[in-house]
């Protein structure tokens, strides 16, 4: 949480850092040759470390990498909710707006920390709750139709035990917004 700001920073660019480098050394062909899944991770890791020291030491990089992480997340959750409504037309409006709201919240970050960086753990905790859940009770379905829901392929209806644990996400959320708010993060400054 919110206590925990230095570790929040450098885990949010740790993960950041992987995640991106791990894509682009594993689907991409790097110097003309093309990665092993190991070679693939440790550079990735690598990277990963570097982006959570530079997030963790400068406070500004740091504050802008959670609130785009929340962006995205936010983001994430819109189109999976919107798309059996209202299937986006291209494959532009995903990435527009995933971009997007990563940008905005990113900014308002900068703009608010504390109450961002509250949100932003808070939700990314929730979220992996959710996930961890979603693990032992289907295998990552949720997590597969997410994924499916992102790249606009077509994806097979979700099971009710599905929908239980992606509604338990904004529960989640809401509890450890309200817990971080009022106990954790209560007189307590990430500029002392």
């Amino acid at each position: 949480g919110y206590r925990c700001f230095k570790a929040i920073m450098f885990l949010s660019g740790l993960l950041f850092g992987s995640i991106v480098i791990f894509l682009l050394c594993y689907k991409e062909r790097v110097l003309e040759t093309q990665l092993s899944l190991e070679a693939s991770a440790g550079i990735a890791l690598g990277i990963g470390l570097l982006c959570g020291l530079v997030t963790m030491l400068l406070r500004s990089v740091g504050l802008f990498t959670t609130g785009l992480l929340l962006g995205l997340l936010l983001a994430t959750a819109a189109l999976v909710a919107a798309a059996p409504v209202l299937p986006p037309p291209s494959p532009w409006v995903p990435a527009g707006s995933l971009l997007g709201l990563a940008l905005l919240c990113a900014l308002l970050a900068l703009q608010w920390p504390k109450a961002l960086t509250v949100l932003s753990t808070a939700v990314f905790g929730a979220a992996v709750v959710v996930v961890c859940a979603d693990y032992f009770v289907e295998a990552l379905a949720l997590v597969l139709y997410v994924y499916d829901r992102l790249q606009l392929a077509p994806a097979g209806p979700l099971c009710w035990h599905s929908w239980v644990v992606l509604g338990a996400w904004p529960a989640l959320s809401l509890l450890a917004v309200l817990l971080q708010w009022k106990l954790t993060a209560d007189g307590f400054s990430h500029t002392d």
